[in-house]
């Protein structure tokens, strides 16, 4: 698989060596194209806290146009409006990237592939079956314990200083208003990071959804099929095969790991209303991709993957604002933290506080915040690695993720 994946990945990169920036190619399109098609496609150019329980109400006649509005990128920053839709220019003051723009665009164009019958991809290896994914006694009757070994599954995690390297900036209070980041929080990322398949099968997710809460989602065959490969992918790692062990022996779920496949893609991609309107929003949309809610003021809701914010931020979608204090007295967060509290500007809106796990595995968060939604409650003291986290499980009725995500603890 490897081999394969690294073949595409030379071809791809020969046939994109002559072509001429896609950005402004990008934006040609889009201005020549239909309203109701530039509603999806500006989003996907690239490959798209507090409580977040409540969602106001977004006019169905402002998604096409907020959708536009919130990725227009300008020189200063200024107040755009189109109708009752207003937000905020992303600066680009800041985007200092070391990585090159056109591998990445590269790799793009090869997840791509993802929109094949799942049935006509190729697949890692299954991780070992053996008793070393199935939980013990000790693991079943405590949460914290079940994470820390789903921590150490999480053999896809990456490794600060050696596959990525961020500058975390100043620190500030969650009320503070001010930009305490002079650079961007990503400095650099390896390019092969984008070529592992869960990763790279959970990018190609991202530019599936309209952020704009209330506005209606509409998935295609194609999209249905990105998301079936990428549960299929996900339920070979380690870390989903312990979740499947450790929910069957809570007789949470039956033995059939088809089934369990079935549910985790229910869980995770089944569409549901927010707001008032139905089928606007999705328990992957929010968590891992995010959302904007609000009507006169608007705000970041979910948000709460490092991946989507590495992309975003590579974009220039996303202004890095510095991080948060620690709620307690303690060391200041370094280029070798991997649970980071953030403020942050996405399209030139505030999420003025959020909690983000950096270089962990798609597998694993998935693995992760399921485990919580059945076994755990509203609030979920574990330990991850060296640190103490809460995990905050937000539920739409008994069987809907309505948001999860950490919270540090210390």
């Amino acid at each position: 698989m490897e081999g394969l994946v690294k073949g595409l990945m030379n071809a791809t990169l020969d046939a994109v060596a002559g072509e001429e920036d896609e950005d402004a190619a990008a934006a040609a399109r889009i201005q020549s194209s239909p309203a109701e098609e530039r509603s999806r496609s500006t989003w996907a150019e690239v490959v798209s806290s507090g409580h977040e329980e409540e969602h106001e109400r977004v006019p169905e006649s402002d998604c096409g146009n907020g959708r536009n509005q919130m990725v227009a990128r300008k020189e200063e920053s200024e107040m755009q409006d189109d109708g009752e839709w207003m937000v905020v220019g992303v600066k680009n003051k800041k985007h200092q990237q070391t990585t090159p723009r056109r591998p990445h665009k590269a790799v793009m164009k090869f997840w791509g592939v993802y929109k094949r019958p799942p049935n006509e991809q190729e697949y890692i290896n299954e991780a070992n079956n053996g008793m070393g994914l199935e939980p013990i006694r000790e693991e079943l009757d405590n949460l914290s314990k079940a994470c820390i070994r789903l921590w150490e599954l999480d053999l896809n995690r990456l490794v600060p200083g050696k596959d990525y390297d961020i500058d975390c900036g100043q620190g500030k209070k969650v009320y503070q208003k001010g930009d305490m980041a002079s650079k961007s929080l990503f400095s650099w990322i390896s390019e092969d990071i984008f070529m592992r398949p869960t990763y790279s099968r959970f990018c190609s997710l991202l530019d599936n959804y309209n952020p704009n809460v209330g506005c209606k989602e509409v998935i295609t065959s194609e999209e249905k099929h990105e998301q079936a490969a990428f549960i299929e992918e996900i339920s070979r790692t380690a870390p989903i095969k312990y979740l499947y062990h450790y929910l069957v022996a809570k007789d949470i779920i039956s033995n059939d790991y088809e089934d369990f496949k079935r549910m985790m893609s229910d869980l995770w991609f089944n569409l549901y209303g927010r707001g008032g309107h139905s089928s606007c929003s999705s328990a992957f949309e929010h968590v891992f991709v995010g959302e904007i809610k609000g009507r006169e003021k608007y705000e970041v809701s979910g948000f709460h993957n490092w991946i989507q914010f590495y992309l975003e931020e590579w974009k220039e979608r996303v202004d890095y604002q510095g991080y948060i204090f620690p709620k307690k007295r303690g060391e200041s967060p370094d280029s070798e933290t991997q649970l980071l509290t953030i403020q942050f500007e996405w399209n030139g809106v505030l999420k003025s506080v959020s909690s983000t796990l950096i270089g962990v595995s798609p597998e694993f968060e998935i693995a992760l915040y399921t485990l919580c939604f059945f076994v755990g409650e509203e609030d979920n003291h574990v330990c991850l690695g060296p640190y103490s986290v809460n995990i905050k499980c937000y539920r739409l009725g008994k069987n809907k993720i309505g948001s999860v995500f950490p919270v540090a603890e210390i």
